[in-house]
This record gives structure tokens, C-alpha cells and sequence, in this order.
């Protein structure tokens, strides 16, 4: 049986505590038929809705004089704490109607980044809601907010995307692991942070691509198996055309030659597809797939979902 990191995507929690629980319920029955399975798995979730939402509202009541206003790393620490909560929740449940005796624990995760990253001078990562253009161009020239157009599907805030470097809590998801407790960790893609001097760390304001991080875990915990997992059963070429064609089992020279030809949107499929390239490149005998949450088991028998292997 496999160790397997699992990346769910934080656009497929919903938009709402209620919304987000009931998907959340849904996607522990997948997860823990994987356990059932045999396999060991650790948890990774994007925020990028959460994070922007509570980041809104937080600072939308400091400007109504209801307090104070929140900096983007708490922002991001809440959602970990948020949305890990519904997945314990969620998972520990559905362990207990499959009687299996298990912990669930979701580790607070801080990521450190480079100050000096390139990224802080070209905001990318999109958060929080979709705005049409005018909203978007409105609240640009209130807040001083950096918008773009998200394939097709209107505008968003982004802010900076830095490397993951490290993870600070490395030591005690790995002991967590090996009692037997299902890890939930680098939620968001991980608290962004930066080492000041003398290991005195600090928080940024920027969003760490939350599957480059499960990348970088799964590197550290030497997974078998990296599984992205995303709106689409497959990664396609040709994405949108007459001539679009899903990709099943394929080489990553083959998907760099796709990078290469600008297959890939950035905003959506291209990070996934590097965070792939990342993994493998640490660990040359495992296995990436990318697929959507519905496909998840019949992707681990090899039946669906895009399999990329070095």
C-alpha cells in the first residue's frame, strides 16, 4: 500500500460554512475508503476563496470601527484552523461509521519563504471572490488590491506567490504520522514566513501555492504518490478546442514539451502541473496524478485521472 499525499482544491469547499461542510462530508467517504484500502495518507487543502473572505470581512468590520483589522498571515492561519476543522470533523466521523480507530489532527502549518523571492514585485495568486470588472477595477483604486482575469470566469485579487522553502512543523507532522494520527497539514498552501535572523520568524502577506507545498511535503515525507486534486477528471491539451484531448498515462519530458508549447493556463492547471514536475524530481519512482475528487478512487486503480510518472 502507498503513502500518499492528497491535494484538495479550495475552490471545491464551497462558499460558505454550510456549504463547505456538506462537500467536506462528501469528500471524507473518498478519503477514508482510501484508508480502508490500506493506504496512509496526509491531507493538504488549498483557501483560496476562505482565506480572501475572511481577509474581507475581518477588514470590512475594522473599517465599520468593530475592531481591529487583520494581516493577511492571521488571515491565513484562520483558514487553516477553519477549514481543518470541518475536514477532522468530517473524517473523523466517517472513521468511526467504518469502525476504524484512528486520530485526526490538523497542524497549523507555517512555510518558509525567501524575502528576496521575485514573486513580492509580481502579485499572481489568486484569492478570495470573483468580481466582474468594474467591481474589481473599483476596489483596486480603494484598496490599492492587484486584480486579473481568471480564465474566463471573471476578476480576482492576487497577491504574491512565493517558493516554499521549508516547513517549520516538518518534525512533528512526521511524529504524527507515525503514531498512526491522519495528518491535515500546510493548509493554504502553509502560513507564509520568512526568517528574520536567529531563526526569528515573521509572517508575510502572500499566498504559497498550496499544491507546490504539497510538492515539497510530500518530497519531505517521501511519498509514493502526490494526488492533485482538481474541477477536471483529466490535464487536456488543446483545452477548450474542436481538437481538446485528455492526457491519461504520460512522461514528464512529454508534459514539459506541453509547458513548453503554453498548454497550460497559469492560473489554474500550469501550478499543478510544476508541482508535479517538483515532486517527481525529489522522489524519480513515484507517481502524480491529477484528477478530480469523484475520480479519486478509480484514478488509484489507474482506470482515470492523468498519471505522470518521470
Amino acid at each position: 500500500m502507498a503513502k500518499i499525499i492528497v491535494a484538495l482544491g479550495g475552490n471545491a469547499l464551497g462558499n460558505s460554512p454550510q456549504e463547505q461542510l456538506h462537500l467536506v462530508k462528501k469528500t471524507a467517504k473518498s478519503l477514508v475508503a482510501l484508508i480502508k484500502e490500506g493506504h496512509e495518507l496526509v491531507i493538504s487543502h488549498g483557501n483560496g476563496p476562505q482565506v480572501g473572505a475572511i481577509h474581507l470581512g475581518m477588514n470590512y468590520a475594522a473599517e465599520q470601527g468593530q475592531g481591529a483589522s487583520f494581516p493577511f498571515p492571521e488571515c491565513g492561519a484562520m483558514s487553516q484552523g477553519y477549514i481543518g476543522y470541518h475536514l477532522q470533523q468530517s473524517l473523523l466521523n466517517e472513521l468511526i461509521q467504518e469502525g476504524i480507530s484512528k486520530e485526526v489532527a490538523t497542524i497549523i502549518t507555517q512555510v518558509q519563504v525567501d524575502p528576496a523571492d521575485p514573486a513580492f514585485d509580481n502579485p499572481t495568486k489568486p484569492i478570495g471572490s470573483f468580481y466582474d470588472k468594474a467591481s474589481s477595477e473599483k476596489i483596486a483604486a480603494e484598496k490599492a488590491y492587484h486584480f486579473v482575469e481568471d480564465s474566463g470566469r471573471g476578476y480576482r485579487r492576487v497577491v504574491a506567490s512565493p517558493e516554499p522553502q521549508e516547513i517549520l512543523e516538518l518534525s512533528s507532522i512526521k511524529h504524527l504520522i507515525e503514531s498512526g494520527t491522519l495528518v491535515i497539514a500546510g493548509g493554504g498552501g502553509g502560513v507564509p514566513v520568512v526568517n528574520k535572523q536567529d531563526n526569528n520568524y515573521q509572517g508575510v502577506a502572500a499566498v504559497i501555492d498550496k499544491d507546490k507545498s504539497s510538492a515539497l511535503l510530500a518530497g519531505k515525507l517521501g511519498a509514493d504518490q502526490l494526488i492533485i486534486l482538481t474541477a477536471v477528471d483529466y490535464v487536456y491539451i488543446h483545452f477548450g478546442r474542436e481538437d481538446q484531448k485528455a492526457l491519461s498515462h504520460v512522461r514528464t519530458k512529454d508534459i514539459i514539451e506541453h509547458v513548453n508549447n503554453g498548454e497550460f493556463a497559469k492560473g489554474s492547471m500550469l501550478p499543478k502541473i510544476i508541482a508535479c514536475m517538483s515532486f517527481l524530481g525529489k522522489n524519480p519512482q513515484g507517481i502524480a496524478i491529477i484528477t478530480s475528487l469523484q475520480g479519486l478512487e478509480e484514478a488509484l486503480k489507474g482506470n482515470i485521472g492523468t498519471h505522470i510518472t518521470k
